[in-house]
C-alpha cells in the first residue's frame, strides 16, 4: 500500500488546516518551504492564497470540486508514494490545470504516472497507452495505435489510414485530349493529429491517457 497512491475522482478533503490535509500521506515532518513548492509545482499557488495559507482551516464544504482535487492532487504529490494513479483525478479541472498537474507528477523524481483518461490530451502526453475493449488490448505510443486499433481511432476522432489509389478502369486520357482536360492528382488528406483516448463504456485508456508506461508519463 506504501508503494502507491491513487487520486480518485471524488477527492476527499477533511476538516483542518490546509497544511494538515496536504501532510496527511507523509510519515516525515513537512516544512512550508516543502508545501509552497508543491503548490507551485500543481499550479495551485493562487488557491493557496484565496484561502489564507497553509495554517488556515478549511470547510470543506465551502470549496468547490475542482478545488479539492486540487488538494487531493497536492496531497499525493507530497507523499512517498513512488507510483501514482490518477483515476480522473483531474477531471474537474480545465486542460491548463489539468496539463499542469500531470507534468509535475511525470517530472516528480522517481515517480510512475497512471492515468485512467477522460481527455484524449492525457493520453498524448503519455509515453504507452493501453487500450482495452473486452478481451482484447492494445498497448502502444499514440501513431503505433493509430495505425493498429479501429477502436482507438474511433474513440479520438482520427481518420482511418490511408488507401492506395485504385488504378482507373479506362485508360487515362491523353495530354492532347479534344476535352482539354488534364488529370491532377487530387489533394491528399490531412496529416493524423496526435490526439487521444477518452474513457468510455466500451474503452479505456491506462498509462489515459486520463496517464501519459502502462500509460506511465515522464517530464516534456
Amino acid at each position: 500500500p506504501g508503494g502507491r497512491v491513487l487520486i480518485p475522482q471524488e477527492a476527499y478533503v477533511f476538516s483542518g488546516t490546509l497544511g494538515d490535509n496536504l501532510r496527511y500521506l507523509r510519515p516525515d515532518p513537512v516544512g512550508e518551504r516543502e508545501l509552497a513548492d508543491a503548490a507551485e509545482a500543481l499550479g495551485m499557488s493562487g488557491l493557496v492564497a484565496r484561502l489564507g495559507g497553509f495554517g488556515t482551516p478549511l470547510a470543506p464544504d465551502t470549496l468547490s470540486a475542482g478545488e479539492r482535487q486540487q488538494i487531493a492532487l497536492a496531497r499525493a504529490y507530497l507523499s512517498p508514494a513512488p507510483v501514482a494513479l490518477l483515476d480522473e483525478a483531474t477531471c474537474h479541472l480545465d486542460p491548463a490545470a489539468e496539463a499542469r498537474a500531470e507534468r509535475a507528477f511525470a517530472r516528480r523524481p522517481g515517480t510512475t504516472l497512471i492515468v485512467i483518461a477522460h481527455r484524449a490530451a492525457s493520453a498524448r502526453r503519455a509515453d504507452r497507452v493501453l487500450v482495452m475493449d473486452g478481451p482484447r488490448t492494445r498497448c502502444g505510443d499514440h501513431r503505433e495505435l493509430l495505425a493498429v486499433s479501429p477502436l482507438y481511432r474511433d474513440l479520438t476522432g482520427a481518420p482511418g489510414p490511408r488507401t492506395p489509389a485504385h488504378a482507373p478502369s479506362h485508360p487515362p486520357r491523353s495530354p492532347r485530349d479534344p476535352d482539354r482536360v488534364d488529370a491532377v492528382a487530387g489533394p491528399g488528406l490531412p496529416g493524423d493529429r496526435r490526439q487521444v483516448v477518452a474513457h468510455g463504456p466500451v474503452g479505456k485508456v491506462q498509462t489515459p491517457g486520463d496517464l501519459p508506461d502502462g500509460g506511465a508519463l515522464r517530464g516534456e
